[in-house]
């Protein structure tokens, strides 16, 4: 079961915070129940709960867990939002992986499905996945898409812009691994590893950053935008195994600030800092890095998987989504 910090967890405890869908019921005999975390596991299909004042400010990351179907939205490194979600059904499943979004019409209309609504839809790939409000029904039940609920579908989309990204995972538990990012600020030794990479910031010149680490290719990608700007081989010591999410909350005179994201199945609060010993593990070519510094803003994310980012490799595939890859559906 994910931590939820227990500053953060007061807060929403004052917020009065959530709606039940289709209802003016609060959540709050919900949360008399007892902690926050067992507040999620007892939402019923059609709840969640959205607390955005928890963290006002600062960049949004989304996490989906088909195993738990649930929906987590991050607001500077803080969960602000949990909802209930209904992903694909058996034939149609929602594939998992690393993707950002593309494309945000209030009143879309399927073009593959029978010109069925899709009110509040965020593209995720151009071939009909996406978020949206639908019909949760407690059980995976689309045509691939996470269908959320209507009253936190509408918040939603206001707080997202494209190149957002989002991770769709299939496991609840996501055990914590290391490295951490922070190696892109400096530290640590890398010339050993061949600066091969390439580097096209001029094919996406503006948007929202993410940075994907590959343990199983020893490989990191940028994307700007959701298009792939760099690419770099890079070495971590040690294995890993699982996914680990953090988003870039600040710059200052003393350098980047990120935030380790707790994942769905993570047992550690929000804004926790791995020790100095784990963060030295990622090693990135030194004129790499430097390259990669010209475009961090607050509100860069970087996922590290032990999964492979592509076909023919021994790890297992990880699907990266990128913004030129079609037409819109």
């Amino acid at each position: 079961m994910m931590l939820v910090d227990r500053r953060v967890m007061m807060a929403w405890l004052g917020t009065g915070m959530a709606m039940a869908a289709g209802s003016a019921r609060a959540m709050q005999p919900v949360l008399n129940a007892g902690t926050v975390e067992e507040a999620v596991a007892k939402l019923k299909p059609g709840e969640f709960i959205w607390a955005p004042d928890v963290a006002p400010d600062g960049p949004v990351m989304i996490i989906v867990s088909l195993q738990t179907q649930r929906a987590y939205v991050y607001r500077n490194g803080v969960i602000i939002g949990i909802s209930t979600v209904s992903t694909g059904k058996k034939g149609h499943e929602t594939p998992t992986g690393v993707f950002t979004i593309l494309q945000k019409n209030k009143d879309h209309k399927s073009n593959l499905y029978n010109n069925a609504p899709m009110p509040f839809m965020q593209r995720l790939t151009w071939d009909g996945i996406a978020l949206h409000a639908g019909s949760l029904p407690g059980y995976p039940a689309s045509h691939g898409c996470i269908r959320l609920p209507m009253g936190f579908a509408r918040p939603l989309y206001g707080v997202t812009g494209l190149g957002l990204t989002v991770v769709i995972t299939n496991n609840a538990d996501v055990p914590r691994v290391a490295p951490t990012p922070t190696a892109l600020r400096g530290g640590g030794t890398a010339s050993f590893v061949p600066d091969s990479g390439r580097w096209e910031p001029e094919r996406a010149p503006a948007g929202p950053v993410s940075i994907i680490i590959s343990a199983a290719d020893a490989r990191l990608l940028v994307l700007r935008n959701g298009v792939e700007i760099g690419r770099t081989p890079i070495s971590i010591d040690g294995p890993v195994t699982q996914t680990a999410a953090f988003t870039l909350g600040a710059i200052d005179d003393k350098g980047l600030h990120w935030l380790q994201l707790p994942l769905p199945g993570q047992s550690i609060a929000a804004n926790q800092e791995l020790p100095e010993a784990e963060r030295k593990r990622l090693h990135i070519p030194e004129a790499f890095r430097a390259r990669v510094l010209t475009v961090l803003t607050p509100g860069t994310t970087v996922v590290l998987t032990g999964d492979s980012l592509s076909t023919g490799s021994s790890g297992k595939k990880l699907t990266i989504i990128k913004g030129e890859e079609g037409a819109g559906e």
